[in-house]
């Protein structure tokens, strides 16, 4: 938790940017995985967090912009509560600490609600994203679940966006204080993926030691052979030498502001030729990307100069044929790069984008492709100074994709298929770092991880 005037000033910036109404905030519930009392471990709204910093299951909030008043719903523990759970603050405390004044038992939300509703005042929500909330606020609402989302006020989404792209000092330092336990994750890896080791036994490791240095993961770790499948959660393959195996996993903090670093290593503890040649490709890419970091370049351009430093490698290889620059324009690279290049990150790992990827990427400005590959780039819009995103170029040879491709004859005048076959079996490769946008350029966050080809090398030793 930040200090108390931090979450003042939020609120106050977020009340300056909406004119009048009602601003409802709602927190996140537990959620049963088999039965009411076995949950899966509690993570607040982001959002939530965000402005009131309360990390406690059945809470809401509301801003009365007209009125100018601020409140917390929530219920304090109960005797059978305290049996369980152990002696909690009372809510009107906890409120206190973020510098909330009133509070109001849960059901009070209802109440207020349907005063605001017969008085006809705009009442400001975000997408709900979680069932029980969505039928919650449709029944307070009166809308059907089915139709709530509709009714979303685009002005409170967009004001949020505006607010928590610029990540604060406080918010950044959060973010690399997780760094060093993600290095200990990916040097783990590095060290003990080996020959007849299972996945799991990498995997599972590296979730531990998010959760032994105090925080979480900051998503479900990627850890497979098989890094042709982008986000491939199977962690059952026992790695053979040859094999090489796309780590993507950070680790998060306590207050959630996430880490989100990818490496390729080999299984062996060395590349061979041809996986050298690939990773080298990779890595310039992503390192070209970085390199266009600065405030008011299009994070787009940094997705294409990216893509166009893979086709020139992949040209290289014999992979891919003909002229570079019409190649990016047609899309070619997305045989061999069918992601977009990184996206924003800070409490979410994809930072804001249940509040609709389109406002958190896109702008009047900058629209989202419609062209393969480039249509999955999360973030396309001008940088500012605080924003912090990843850069993750990847080659992956995908044989359903190849397949696809090859069937429709598509962009041949580009791509060598003949060639590309003998890659079928190769996996994938992909390299990541987290950057923030600086006043006059960028700064890759965190302690460095090994990622050229020797220093990923020299850990197997």
């Amino acid at each position: 938790m930040f200090k108390t005037e931090s979450y003042i000033q939020r609120r106050n910036q977020l009340k300056q940017q909406i004119g009048s109404g009602l601003l409802v905030f709602l927190g996140n519930n537990e959620s049963p995985m088999n039965y009411p009392d076995n949950g899966y471990r509690f993570r607040q709204d982001s959002t939530y967090l965000y402005y009131w910093g309360l990390e406690l299951p059945g809470l809401a909030a509301a801003i009365d912009l007209d009125e100018d008043k601020e409140i917390i719903f929530g219920n304090d523990f109960t005797l059978d509560d305290t049996i369980w759970m152990g002696p909690q603050p009372r809510i009107k405390d906890q409120a206190a600490r973020v510098g909330v004044k009133t509070t109001a038992a849960f059901k009070e939300l209802e109440t207020t609600l349907a005063a605001a509703v017969e008085q006809g005042r705009k009442i400001h929500f975000l997408p709900q994203y979680r069932h029980d909330n969505i039928i919650l606020l449709s029944s307070l609402l009166g809308v059907s679940p089915q139709q709530l989302n509709e009714q979303k006020s685009l002005e409170f989404a967009k004001a949020v966006i505006k607010q928590r792209s610029i990540k604060s000092d406080e918010e950044i330092a959060e973010i690399e204080s997780v760094f060093d336990i993600t290095y200990v994750m990916h040097t783990y890896a590095m060290k003990h993926a080996r020959p007849g080791t299972v996945e799991h036994e990498i995997a599972g490791a590296m979730e531990g030691i998010a959760l032994a240095g105090g925080g979480y993961i900051a998503y479900p770790v990627i850890f497979s052979i098989h890094g042709e499948t982008l986000h491939n959660h199977h962690y059952g393959n026992t790695m053979q030498t040859g094999d090489i195996a796309v780590n993507d996993c950070g680790s998060a903090s306590p207050g959630h502001y996430a880490s989100d670093i990818t490496r390729t290593i080999p299984v062996s503890g060395k590349f061979t030729e041809k996986q050298k040649e690939v990773y080298q490709i990779v890595l310039d890419a992503m390192e070209g990307g970085i390199a266009k970091m600065q405030p008011g370049v299009p994070f787009m351009e940094v997705h294409l100069h990216s893509a166009s430093v893979l086709l020139e490698g992949l040209k290289s290889l014999g992979l891919v044929k003909g002229n570079l620059d019409a190649a990016l324009a047609a899309g070619a690279q997305g045989l061999f790069f069918p992601h977009g290049v990184g996206h924003m990150m800070g409490l979410d790992v994809h930072d804001m984008e249940n509040l609709g990827e389109d406002y958190v990427g896109y702008d009047d400005e900058i629209k989202r492709s419609s062209q393969f590959g480039l249509s999955g780039l999360r973030l396309g819009k001008r940088l500012k100074p605080g924003f912090v995103a990843t850069v993750e170029p990847g080659i992956y040879f995908i044989p359903a994709l190849i397949d696809r491709w090859q069937a429709e004859n598509k962009l041949s005048d580009f791509i060598n298929y003949d060639a590309v076959e003998k890659y079928r079996d190769f996996g994938g490769i992909r390299i990541e770092e987290n950057v923030v946008v600086a006043e006059n350029g960028h700064r890759i966050l965190g302690k460095p991880i090994p990622k050229t080809i020797t220093d990923v090398e020299a850990m197997a030793d």
